[in-house]
C-alpha cells in the first residue's frame, strides 16, 4: 500500500485525516523529510522557498490583512524593515496563536475590506494586503501607534510616485477620523 501523498504545508490533522498516524509525523520529521516551521504546522523539506511567518498566518487566521508598517514596507514606502508583522482581522474574529512574530490589529467589521487586495502565498493560500492608499490613510488613523513622521514619509513616497490626492480624500469620507490630518499632510506636500 503507497504511502498518502501529502501537500506542501500541512497540520498534523491533515496527516491523520489521510490515513498517516502522528507517529509516522514524527519518523518524517526526524528522517528530514519534513520540517515543523510553526505551531502545529509542517512542511515537505525540498519545495520552493516561502516566508514561513506569513504562510502560517495566512493558514491559521482568518481574512489576515498586512496592515500599517507591514503593507507600507510591501509597497515600498517605508525604509522600516517591520520586526513584527502588523496584521488586520475584523473586528470580533478569533486571533490563532501562531509562532511568527505577530501584532494583531482588530478592524471594523464594516470597513474591512476597503481597499483589501490578496497576494499568494503558496498554491491556494493568500494573504490579504491593504492597497497603498488605505494603508496610508491607516497610517493616519493610527499615527499614535506608529508615528506621524511614517504616515508623512509613506504619503510623501506615493505622491512622488503619482499617487492622486483624490484618492485619499475619497477614503476619508469612509474614515472621517483620519480626515483632517490627511488634508492638512497634502496642503503641506501639494
Amino acid at each position: 500500500m503507497a504511502e498518502p501523498v501529502l501537500p506542501i504545508t500541512f497540520t498534523p490533522a491533515e496527516v491523520e485525516s489521510r490515513g498517516m498516524s502522528r507517529r509516522k509525523l514524527r519518523q518524517l520529521e526526524q528522517s528530514g523529510a519534513v520540517e515543523r516551521i510553526g505551531h502545529g504546522l509542517y512542511r515537505l523539506v525540498g519545495a520552493e522557498p516561502v516566508d514561513h511567518d506569513l504562510l502560517e498566518i495566512a493558514l491559521k487566521a482568518r481574512q489576515p490583512t498586512l496592515c500599517l508598517v507591514s503593507a507600507l514596507a510591501r509597497h515600498e514606502l517605508t525604509d522600516i524593515v517591520p520586526a513584527v508583522h502588523d496584521v488586520a482581522v475584523p473586528r470580533g474574529v478569533w486571533r490563532p496563536v501562531v509562532s511568527a512574530p505577530v501584532r494583531w490589529h482588530k478592524f471594523d467589521v464594516n470597513t474591512f475590506a476597503v481597499g483589501r487586495t490578496e497576494i499568494p502565498i503558496e498554491g491556494r493560500q493568500v494573504l490579504g494586503l491593504y492597497d497603498a492608499p488605505q494603508s496610508i490613510i491607516d497610517a493616519f488613523r493610527l499615527r499614535h501607534a506608529i508615528g506621524v513622521d511614517v504616515a508623512n514619509e509613506a504619503l510623501r513616497r506615493w505622491l512622488r510616485r503619482g499617487g492622486r490626492p483624490t484618492d485619499l480624500i475619497r477614503l476619508t469620507k469612509i474614515f472621517p477620523a483620519a480626515r483632517l490630518t490627511v488634508l492638512r499632510a497634502l496642503q503641506v506636500l501639494l
